[in-house]
């Protein structure tokens, strides 16, 4: 069997398709379809054999409850025993909205869709489509998110497909969600309520609205034998194929680290997938990098997560390296989702990045123009034990210019090129304790010394000092091709010296 997949929006519902949907629910039938937060397989809630089957469709663990969702304010009394007036309080606020409350269940919701607990998870979704397959459906719809168990969670239509296109009768395709992670869930079978599973609507969100709120021991134990009180919670969730690993520190040094560890696996021909910001993925040079969203706005991480860790999938990627995210607001729920997905895998970014002597090699010529980024572009064709960012700098650079073009005969001579580079000015920036500064003449040299005071002048060298060599790397501008490949011999074999000087380092040298 093969799903039927119809398309709507919520501007301009299908309603004969919704019908056909709410008779297949009537029915014990499974349906997908989209809300604000991520795609839901849907089943009549109160019918213990669609709940079965629910189970059975995602390979789901029969103890983690099903949420039951509702579109009428007016059916929350019939399923609950009671409804404590913290939980109308944010009723009145947040829904219809990404917020499931779970409260003491009434006879009528039966243990398959409780997952055996006395209490009902409930959520009232903003949707559209949502709120009218429900309505279509009898009002009460279980519905955990529309995939495989453990995998990420579906966004859009085509992942339902993906996972249970063989499974379900029907998948309503409403585009790509507008939140992508799943609800909120705050417990109020507690004296305090407590969020069991952080979302879209924050924990100081909730505590700015009902004042003492707590978020459940199990979610942010470091001690992994603390277990979450949500059963859902204990299980490996949201997993990529690939093993996933969260590099955590400052966001300087998880660039770092990530650049080294992608670094280090494509030298072993490991293909590396990096889960990077608009702010960070212009500084990743190896592996598969993939642009998650801005930190300035963490709702477009949050809705790319997934959508993210489906395409690795697809890819040939054996690992994948994440930045970490703040704990606090939506960030909560991202990291949530990510350490679930990672398994738990963490790593601190000063592990990778605390013994390593210099992180940046900058070379310094006149121009920029000729030795110096020729210097660069050999020096990134060695091989280096450590990954460095490598840069080339000009002392004299008024506007932007391309590469000499003799000086680029001779690199593509070499399987090498500088083709779309152009100049760019030495500044005071560019000396700090991580940086290597190797200029291409003493003159280069003494000219940062004496115009850029700085405590970290003692990382300034010039190519030929720093390899221990005495003869000046000649300047071959003006003269014929031969002169630039001679001058091309001369740079290669301090780079190679240097490779060696730098790989010592590493190896316990000086």
């Amino acid at each position: 069997m093969k799903a039927e997949v119809v398309s709507m929006t919520a501007d301009n519902l299908d309603m004969e398709a919704i019908r056909r949907g709410g008779d297949i629910l009537k029915q014990g039938g499974l349906v997908a379809f989209p809300t604000e937060t991520v795609y839901g397989l849907g089943g009549d809630a109160l019918n213990p054999q669609a709940s079965m089957k629910i189970y059975a469709a995602k390979g789901r663990p029969s103890d983690n409850p099903l949420i039951v969702h509702i579109a009428e304010f007016d059916k929350l009394a019939p399923i609950v025993a009671e409804v404590p007036e913290k939980a109308k309080i944010l009723a009145e606020k947040y829904w219809p909205g990404p917020l499931t409350m779970i409260l003491p269940k009434s006879d009528l919701v039966p243990q398959e869709t409780t997952g055996g607990l006395d209490s009902v998870a409930v959520r009232f979704p903003s949707d559209r489509i949502a709120q009218e397959l429900i309505k279509a459906a009898g009002g009460y719809v279980a519905a955990p998110s529309a995939n495989t168990s453990g995998r990420p969670s579906p966004t859009t239509a085509q992942h339902v497909e993906e996972d249970l296109g063989e499974a379900i009768e029907m998948i309503i395709d409403g585009g790509q969600v507008g939140i992508g992670l799943e609800s909120t869930i705050v417990d109020f079978t507690e004296d305090v309520p407590v969020v069991l599973r952080p979302g879209y609507i924050s924990l100081e969100m909730l505590q700015e609205t009902l004042g003492d709120v707590r978020m459940d021991k199990g979610l942010i134990a470091a001690d992994s034998k603390v277990r979450p009180k949500a059963p859902g919670m204990k299980y490996r969730h949201y997993a990529p194929k690939a093993k996933l690993t969260i590099v955590e520190g400052s966001l300087k040094e998880e660039v770092f680290a990530i650049r080294q560890l992608a670094y280090e696996k494509s030298r072993q021909g490991v293909q590396v997938g990096i889960i990077g910001t608009n702010e960070t993925v212009e500084f990743y040079t190896h592996g598969l990098v993939k642009n998650i969203g801005s930190r300035e706005n963490e709702k477009t991480i949050a809705r790319n997560l997934y959508r993210i860790l489906r395409e690795f999938d697809e890819e040939d990627v054996s690992e994948i390296y994440s930045e970490s995210f703040a704990i606090q607001g939506i960030g909560n729920a991202i990291m949530n989702r990510l350490e679930k997905a990672a398994g738990h895998c963490r790593i601190p970014a000063s592990v990778l990045t605390k013994e390593q002597k210099y992180r940046k090699i900058v070379f310094v010529s006149n121009t920029d123009t000729c030795r110096g980024p020729v210097a660069a572009e050999i020096f990134r064709h060695q091989s280096l034990d450590q990954e460095y960012w490598i840069e080339s700098k000009g002392m004299v650079v008024l506007f932007p210019e391309p590469v000499n073009q003799k000086a680029e005969a001779i690199l593509k001579s070499n399987q090498m090129t500088l083709e779309g580079y152009t100049s760019r000015p030495f500044t005071e920036k560019n000396l700090n304790p991580e940086t290597l500064i190797l200029t291409m003449a003493q003159a280069q040299k003494e000219k940062i010394l004496s115009e850029y005071p700085s405590e970290y002048t003692d990382n300034v060298y010039t190519l030929t000092e720093f390899t221990g060599e005495t003869e000046e790397i000649p300047d071959p501008y003006g003269q014929p091709l031969t002169a630039y490949g001679e001058c091309y011999e001369k740079i290669t074999l301090l780079i190679e010296k240097l490779a060696e000087i730098l790989n010592s380092f590493t190896k316990g040298g000086q």
